[in-house]
């Protein structure tokens, strides 16, 4: 499949409608995605990017059906990753003399990935490439989200190839951001920056300060997965920026497991409470051994605060809860507040152990939490009602 974007610019990358995980088991795509390849053809042809490696044999015959491929005269490869730079070497079979422009850094992960001597040409910020009326003008953007990652940017068409920043796992047959539904468009962005780039956010905001520092047109941003932007390209942009400012919203997100029901009854009771305090403030509840865990990290990614429950077990807590706080212990949030609660019958050592998670996972704790022994009577569900007031006000 290919898709003319406009006079000498095609998409030529693919759409994968089946994939329901990505980055191993770690990132769920519940709406697929796409492997966004370009070709651009001026006095030059130059390749953007490729596909992911399952696709590479059928991502080169397609392209194939468009030119013969000797007559592509460079490759840009704007970031390593197995997902962009998959087809490489079924491609470089082919042209194995053909130039690939790329950061010092991508030449590292290309070589540690394929252990291929290519014909690499290393370009950094400022460094351009003429392809005849036009030129690429490269932005070395490390960290967004790896450290070989740059931008690419082609004068005359106004466009911004940003590889991964910007994009979304994102399957559509309708290409453009105007033609999608909006909604989905958005909470796909939100759930990618808020599982991807929410740690690297510091990057993220001193990137776009350069690229806009430059004052380049952009008619087009074309990213490596999902939707290319052509209405208002640089509204994903101004939203990135917001989103690098430790985001939150009026939200607040409890997190639980339970084995009894106790918990989930303190999880309950404490919304209940929360929302007789104020009722305009969001409250959103998951079972984290019941729900997907990349949504939930993206509700936390809009929260102002959190709540985190788990029954005591052998002086620890249930696993789906310690598993969904290693994801957003690695994601390094920012302002926000928590608190732990938990039910037990022997011990009762959850709640303290919520805690200290909480806090190494860079969260204000505000207070030592809330323990409910067995299953909660009408005390102890008027203590979650109370806890969950409390906690509103204080935060």
């Amino acid at each position: 499949m290919s898709f003319k974007l406009k006079d000498g610019l095609t998409w030529v990358g693919k759409i994968d409608w089946e994939l329901r995980t990505f980055h191993g088991q770690e990132y769920s795509t519940h709406k697929g995605t796409s492997y966004n390849s370009y070709l651009i053809q001026d006095e030059k042809t130059v390749l953007l990017d490729t596909v992911w490696l399952p696709f590479a044999r059928e991502f080169v015959e397609n392209l194939e059906r468009e030119i013969p491929l000797p007559t592509i005269d460079a490759i840009i490869v704007t970031h390593g990753e197995i997902d962009h730079s998959g087809a490489l070497p079924e491609l470089m079979k082919r042209i194995p003399e053909t130039p690939i422009y790329c950061t010092a850094n991508a030449v590292k992960s290309l070589k540690g990935q394929f252990h291929q001597e290519w014909n690499f040409k290393v370009v950094k910020t400022g460094d351009k490439l003429n392809i005849g009326s036009k030129e690429f003008i490269f932005v070395e953007a490390p960290m967004l989200h790896w450290p070989d990652t740059m931008f690419a940017y082609l004068t005359g068409d106004n466009i911004l190839f940003s590889s991964d920043a910007f994009g979304q796992h994102y399957a559509s047959a309708l290409m453009y951001n105007d033609l999608v539904d909006q909604a989905e468009l958005y909470q796909e962005c939100t759930k990618y920056y808020a599982n991807i780039l929410t740690p690297l956010s510091k990057f993220v905001d001193r990137k776009i300060k350069e690229v806009v520092g430059l004052n380049l047109p952009v008619e087009m941003i074309c990213s490596s997965h999902g939707v290319i932007w052509r209405d208002n390209p640089l509204q994903i942009v101004t939203q990135y920026a917001t989103w690098a400012q430790d985001y939150q919203e009026n939200q607040i997100t409890i997190i639980y497991d339970t084995m009894w029901n106790g918990t989930r009854r303190m999880a309950e009771e404490i919304a209940q409470g929360i929302k007789l305090a104020d009722d305009k403030v969001v409250v959103k509840l998951f079972n984290s051994a019941k729900s997907d865990k990349n949504d939930i990290v993206s509700e936390v990614f809009k929260s102002k605060a959190i709540l985190l429950g788990s029954p005591t077990v052998y002086k620890g807590v249930l696993s789906s809860v310690a598993g969904i706080m290693e994801e957003i212990k690695g994601l390094d949030f920012k302002n926000k507040k928590a608190a732990a609660f938990g039910a037990y019958g022997w011990s009762g050592e959850g709640v303290k152990v919520l805690s200290e998670r909480l806090k190494d996972s860079g969260f204000t704790v505000i207070n030592d939490g809330l323990r409910g022994l067995w299953n909660p009577d009408e005390q102890a569900i008027d203590n979650c009602r109370k806890f969950g007031k409390e906690f509103i006000t204080i935060i």
